[in-house]
């Protein structure tokens, strides 16, 4: 596969942004299998968002020949308070994200914070070193990337340190390539600027589109999280343990405005999942309303849902359908027994 192949298999949806293209393109030219990073919170059920359309991209870097890395940050998730807090739970539910992503990318290694933290006993002392170089208002600003405002005031002082470690978890994990939601782009911002301080390899970082959630989205300033699908709202996204007749229902009862494409979240769906895998998409309707038509590309999909060749009552149906080929294979392999299941549930 030449580089522009690669290049173009990192650009594909849900790919929204790489900083820079042409950093990407020099750093194939030197380095045929470059090391990639990912890291998640530990912080519930997994969703379409988080795991599928996530893990496809991953498989997008590892078609390019690239080594992908899953960094499952557990002390992270202990910080922002997820999963009450309790380091328990946390190791037990850490062991249902291995268990998913090894499923999805059987390719990506998985990393977990604290055993990289216990492996590289020099990470607390560059640390500090790093930390140096952020001001207080600074590290108050990449609040944001764990869903916190930078206006909060009763904040304990752990919080503060999530920022900096996220950006080290990088230098020692020796990435290439930083790649995240686009929420969580701050931080790679942060990494640039401050590892050539450091004399630190600067890594490409490479965001891809977060999914909306399934509600309609509500007004807010920040573009990146308008509305995403949320592990702590049941309604807003389909997880992997909903059943094919409760994925139908979710996306039945969706917000999809006719002829509105702007954050439709059926439409990003077909985008960024369904057309990730399949060739095409087959909507099937009754001949007095058009009888059934395919689409081998989105943008054909777009433009007829648009212009109100495609009914908003269709396109729930057919993607629900398409989610359950995706989702049912997967739920049926994930292991979670009834009392992780009940426990997770009850730490939102």
């Amino acid at each position: 596969m030449d580089i522009t192949e690669k290049v173009e298999l990192i650009e594909r949806p849900p790919t929204e942004e790489i900083v820079t293209h042409d950093e990407l393109i020099e750093l194939f030219k030197t380095n045929s299998s470059p090391k990639h990073y990912i890291g998640l919170e530990i912080s519930g059920f997994l969703h379409l968002g988080s795991l599928i359309s996530t893990g496809f991209k991953i498989n997008d870097f590892v078609k390019a020949g690239v080594k992908c890395t899953v960094f499952l940050a557990d002390w992270h998730t202990l910080i922002n308070d997820k999963l009450g807090g309790d380091w328990e739970m946390i190791s037990k539910v850490s062991k249902y994200y291995q268990d998913a992503f090894k499923l999805i990318c059987p390719e990506a290694n998985i990393v977990l914070g604290s055993d990289l933290y216990q492996e590289k006993t020099e990470y607390w002392s560059e640390l500090v070193k790093f930390t140096k170089h952020m001001s207080l208002a600074r590290t108050m600003r990449t609040l944001t990337i764990m869903g916190r405002s930078e206006n909060e005031e009763k904040i304990d002082l752990a919080k503060l340190l999530y920022p900096p470690m996220q950006a080290v978890d990088i230098h020692f994990l020796d990435v290439d390539i930083a790649h995240a939601g686009m929420d969580q782009r701050k931080i790679h911002m942060l990494v640039r600027e401050i590892f050539p301080k450091m004399k630190w390899k600067v890594p490409v970082a490479v965001h891809h589109k977060l999914l909306p959630g399934l509600s309609k989205p509500a007004d807010t300033n920040d573009s990146q999280i308008l509305g995403k699908m949320s592990k702590s709202d049941p309604n807003s996204g389909v997880f992997i343990h909903n059943s094919d007749d409760e994925i139908r229902t979710k996306i039945k009862k969706a917000w999809c405005e006719e002829a509105n494409i702007q954050n439709n979240p059926l439409l990003e769906i077909s985008k960024h999942v369904i057309f990730h895998e399949f060739n095409e998409i087959k909507v099937e309707r009754p001949e007095k309303f058009g009888g059934n038509v395919t689409y081998t590309d989105y943008k054909q999909l777009e433009s007829d849902f648009a212009e109100k060749k495609l009914h908003p009552t269709d396109l729930k149906q057919t993607v629900g359908e398409y989610l359950v080929k995706v989702i049912s294979p997967i739920r049926e392999k994930l292991n979670l027994s009834e009392e992780l299941f009940e426990a997770i549930k009850k730490s939102h």
